[in-house]
């Protein structure tokens, strides 16, 4: 069943060089927002059949708008020219989920690592850390002050010593090792910006017991490759089964089958194509599950995983 639904873009607001806010509510007489948790994204429909997925920046508790930041980028593939170029207060556009594959975790403490647009996600996350009483410190890095979104709101709430902000440009890269300090058991460390950003706090915090690491991916970790041997896939609300071929993905089997299934990003990384496995091992080739939910396999994203063990039964 497809989430999609239209909404208003009730201010459009800039909030840092090359960043734009929009606040997006219901179109007179139309549904309330649904609701959502940090971590969660936003899909916006754009115009020719872009799909592009942006973090929930606002206020879970405000029933009236839903608020993502948008960076444009120059060397993008349309999207976020779309938003700054396209869309202004009084438009309308096509919306899907929320959807979260970013939840935040119970934990006795949390260290947040933020690198430029990265901090969308996070900004949700702060106030429900304070929320429950649990002690925390943000580490944001970015390009240059100007560049770095709700940076200076942010001090202003919580105060420089939990906000340590960290422009490239006045203390250069992110020194993790420093920021992390010594291992804390039971800290949760939260991650969301640019791959290498990302890979770094993966090494350090790898190595290191005790400590839980999430993070939330923009882009795929290496080159998106669907292939394999040839397999079978079974549909359990139809008892359906398809040969998913050996040059093809689960997604595009069912596609030309003649079977809807809500996909966007067809890379493994914004979660839209999630399905519930409910026989057979995936082979996970997604950069969204961590090493636990992929243990369970009671999901799989058809975009690019295959099948370890058949049958591969879908709850389809």
């Amino acid at each position: 069943m497809s989430d999609r639904r239209r909404l208003r873009v009730v201010a459009r607001t800039e909030v840092a060089d090359g960043v734009v806010r929009l606040d997006l509510g219901p179109e007179e007489g139309g549904a309330p927002l649904p609701t959502w948790s940090p971590g969660a994204h936003l899909d916006l429909h754009l115009a020719d059949g872009l799909v592009r997925q942006y973090s929930l920046c606002g206020d879970p508790d405000d029933p009236e708008r839903l608020s993502v930041a948008v960076l444009r980028e120059a060397d993008g593939r349309g999207g976020s020219e779309h938003v700054h170029t396209r869309l202004a207060a009084g438009d309308t556009v096509e919306v899907g989920g929320p959807r979260n594959h970013f939840e935040l975790v119970d934990a006795a403490s949390y260290v947040f690592v933020a690198g430029g647009i990265g901090i969308t996600p996070i900004v949700p996350m702060l106030r429900a850390a304070e929320e429950r009483g649990v002690p925390w410190v943000l580490v944001y890095g970015g390009r240059s002050r100007a560049s770095m979104a709700f940076a200076e709101d942010l001090v202003a709430a919580y105060g420089a010593d939990r906000v340590r902000l960290r422009p490239a440009d006045e203390h250069g890269l992110l020194d993790l090792p420093a920021e992390l300090g010594d291992v804390v058991p039971g800290r949760a460390v939260y991650c969301c910006g640019p791959g290498p950003l990302l890979d770094a706090v993966e090494r350090v915090v790898g190595e290191r017991d005790g400590e839980q690491l999430h993070l939330e991916r923009f882009a795929p970790t290496g080159d998106v490759d669907t292939t394999g041997e040839a397999f079978e896939v079974e549909l359990a609300r139809t008892g359906t089964t398809l040969e998913v071929g050996p040059d093809e993905s689960v997604l595009e089997a069912l596609e030309d089958a003649g079977i809807a299934v809500e996909s966007s990003c067809r890379e493994g990384t914004c979660g839209t194509c999630e399905t519930a496995v409910r026989g057979g091992v995936p082979e996970h080739r997604d950069a969204i599950l961590t090493p636990e939910e992929r243990a369970a396999n009671d999901v799989m994203f058809v975009c690019v995983s295959r099948c370890l063990q058949g049958p591969l039964v879908l709850d389809l």
